[in-house]
C-alpha cells in the first residue's frame, strides 16, 4: 500500500479520475466528467507538489504529526493529513507558472456548489468553454510532474486535450483583442467627445485603475501608448548591494525584483489581469523596483562555534 503523500500513488489516481471524465458523454453527463476532471485537477496538484517534498501538502499541526509522516519518521497507524485545494492551489501558483490559483478555485467551487448544493448543473459556462480552461490549468501541472499529457490520457485521447489547449489559446487571442480595441474605442470615443453617459459615469481619463497591489512599475499601454502600471505583489528576488561611503558608514541599496500579475492604464481603462492576458500582449515579466529598510535581510552573523 502507497503512502498517501506518494508522488507516483497520486498521480495514478488523478490518472484514473481524468480517463473517467474523458468517458463516451453518452455514457456520462458532463456533471460526472467535471466532477470527475476536478478531483482528478486536486489530485494532480498533489502529485506535482509532493514530487518537490511531501511537506508540501502536509497540513502543519502543534505536534508536528503530519510533518513527521511526510518525513517518513512515523509509521504505523498515525492518520497523514493533507492540506485543501485552495492552499495546494496557491502553492502551485507561486511554483509552476503560469498555473491560476483563480481558474483552479473556481473549479473547486463548482464542484463544492454541485455536491453540497441544490443545484444539478455543474459550472455556468458551457461545456464546450469548460474543458479548455480545465486543460489550459491542468496541463501545466502535468508539466510540473515531469510528464507529458499522453502519459496521463493516453495516445488515443491525447488529441481531444490538444484540440481543447488550441481552443483556449485562441480564446485568449480573442478576449485580448476585445480588451485593447475596446479601450482604444473607449479613448477615441473620450477625445471626440462621443462618449457614452454611462461609460464616463463608470470611467474618465486619470481614474485610477489599480488593484492595489505591493508594487508597480511604469511601462507602455498597450492600447493607448501612454504610461500604464504594471502591478504585482510576488517578491521573486531580493539584491543588496553595500557601498562604502565613509570609514565606518555604509549606504545599502535592495532591489526588488517582482512578478507582475495585473496591468491598468489610467488613459485609456484597459486592464489585463491574468498571466494568460498579459503574455499575449507581451507583459508577463519581472520588473524590478526600490526596495526599502524592511527588505533589507538581516544579519545573522558567526555563531561563534568554530
Amino acid at each position: 500500500m502507497s503512502a498517501p503523500y506518494d508522488f507516483e500513488g497520486l498521480w495514478l489516481k488523478a490518472k484514473l479520475f481524468v480517463n473517467h471524465a474523458m468517458d463516451d458523454p453518452a455514457g456520462r453527463s458532463f456533471e460526472e466528467r467535471a466532477l470527475w476532471a476536478s478531483l482528478a485537477l486536486e489530485l494532480l496538484a498533489k502529485a506535482a507538489l509532493a514530487r518537490q517534498s511531501p511537506l508540501l501538502i502536509a497540513v502543519p499541526s502543534e505536534d508536528g504529526t503530519n510533518v513527521l509522516i511526510a518525513l517518513g519518521l512515523i509509521g504505523g497507524d498515525a492518520r497523514f493529513e493533507s492540506v485543501p485545494a485552495k492552499t495546494l492551489y496557491s502553492r502551485c501558483e507561486k511554483a509552476f507558472k503560469p498555473f491560476d490559483k483563480g481558474e483552479a478555485g473556481k473549479i473547486t467551487q463548482a464542484r463544492n456548489a454541485y455536491l453540497h448544493g441544490p443545484t444539478a448543473e455543474f459550472a455556468k459556462i458551457p461545456e464546450k468553454a469548460w474543458w479548455p480552461r480545465y486543460w489550459s490549468q491542468a496541463v501545466i501541472l502535468v508539466s510540473a510532474c515531469d510528464r507529458e499529457v499522453v502519459d496521463l490520457v493516453g495516445y488515443s485521447r491525447a488529441p481531444v486535450v490538444s484540440g481543447h489547449l488550441e481552443q483556449n489559446r485562441k480564446n485568449i487571442e480573442h478576449r485580448t483583442e476585445m480588451l485593447v480595441e475596446r479601450a482604444r474605442q473607449r479613448r477615441a470615443q473620450y477625445e471626440a467627445g462621443t462618449l457614452p453617459a454611462k461609460v464616463a459615469r463608470e470611467w474618465q481619463p486619470g481614474q485610477s485603475m489599480s488593484a492595489g497591489l505591493s508594487h508597480s512599475h511604469v511601462v507602455e499601454c498597450p492600447a493607448c501608448e501612454n504610461e500604464g502600471f504594471l502591478e504585482g505583489d510576488e517578491v521573486v528576488n531580493v539584491d543588496t548591494q553595500y557601498y562604502q561611503i565613509s570609514e565606518e558608514d555604509y549606504d545599502v541599496v535592495v532591489t526588488l525584483t517582482v512578478q507582475g500579475d495585473y496591468f491598468g492604464c489610467p488613459h485609456c481603462g484597459l486592464v489585463l489581469d491574468s498571466y494568460e492576458l498579459l503574455s499575449q500582449v507581451g507583459l508577463a515579466e519581472d520588473f524590478d523596483v526600490e526596495g526599502g529598510s524592511d527588505d533589507i535581510p538581516a544579519y545573522e552573523g558567526d555563531y561563534g562555534n568554530d
